[in-house]
């Protein structure tokens, strides 16, 4: 059952979901704006790919110890990635129900549809609401690439079939690095989201040399860019985190950004 949904509004979007009985959305606790008094809401630790578990899991004491030590994995990896621990469930009863979501940043939001042939991932905190068809899962990068990528350390990933909302901030621009020669360089902090296939890394900015240096300490972007190579869809946003902080702390009368950028720039958060 496809889900329905409207995105609208411009500055900050919101994903507005017409629910048919029976029908289950789930979103993470903090995205939920309003609902109509037919759609009911529960909130659990479980993810989806636990829920739809339960009844192959057994029953007896076996079966609920190997629930919830599924539960406590999901919620781990949740905690040790910085998300939240809950999901709200939503679901349509006695007939067609609307439900309201919205990202947590003034920007927009896309609806990804998901055929179970590839996975996406996603930036953290990019997840907004999801069909209960649809696994919600972390997905971390190696080590080298996770310290040195800071936003691309932790990344979430959605496999299985359905649709799943995401939101970011500022605007979106869908590229595809196979359009440009099979790789592009980005900011870390404008990765929104791209498709399995995608390869994800991090690389200096310039070398260790008299213009690798500038570009690190004047340039804005610090020490590393995010690269992405392959083919497939990729998703860029406009707008940072942290530039966004900077800018609220700099109207404040606190400029976080300093005269340099760069290495000199503060982050926030």
């Amino acid at each position: 059952m496809t889900l329905q949904q409207d995105i609208v509004g411009n500055a900050m979007q919101m994903a507005v979901v017409s629910l048919q009985p029976g029908q289950t959305v789930y979103c993470e606790a903090g995205k939920f704006l309003f609902k109509t008094t037919n759609v009911t809401m529960e909130t659990r630790l479980s993810g989806p790919s636990n829920t739809t578990g339960e009844s192959q899991s057994g029953s007896g004491v076996g079966g609920m110890l190997r629930q919830a030590m599924g539960t406590a994995m999901q919620v781990g990896q949740r905690a040790l990635a910085g998300e939240s621990l809950a999901f709200q469930y939503f679901t349509a009863t006695g007939g067609e129900g609307t439900v309201g979501f919205a990202g947590v940043l003034p920007g927009e939001m896309r609806a990804l549809e998901l055929d179970g042939t590839r996975a996406w991932f996603a930036e953290k905190d990019a997840f907004v609401a999801a069909e209960s068809t649809v696994d919600f899962g972390i997905a971390f990068q190696g080590g080298r690439t996770g310290m040195k990528g800071g936003e691309g350390f932790v990344l979430e990933k959605f496999t299985g079939r359905g649709t799943v909302i995401i939101a970011g901030a500022g605007n979106f621009i869908d590229l595809d690095p196979a359009d440009f020669g099979g790789r592009i360089e980005v900011d870390t902090g404008c990765v929104v989201a791209f498709e399995e296939g995608i390869r994800y890394g991090v690389q200096r900015v310039g070398g260790l040399n008299r213009q690798g240096l500038m570009n690190a300490v004047f340039g804005g972007e610090g020490l590393s860019l995010a690269t992405l190579e392959g083919n497939g869809r990729v998703i860029l946003q406009s707008l940072t985190i942290e530039s966004l902080a900077n800018a609220l702390k700099k109207a404040q009368g606190g400029d976080k950004q300093g005269p340099t950028g760069g290495l000199f720039s503060t982050n926030v958060g």
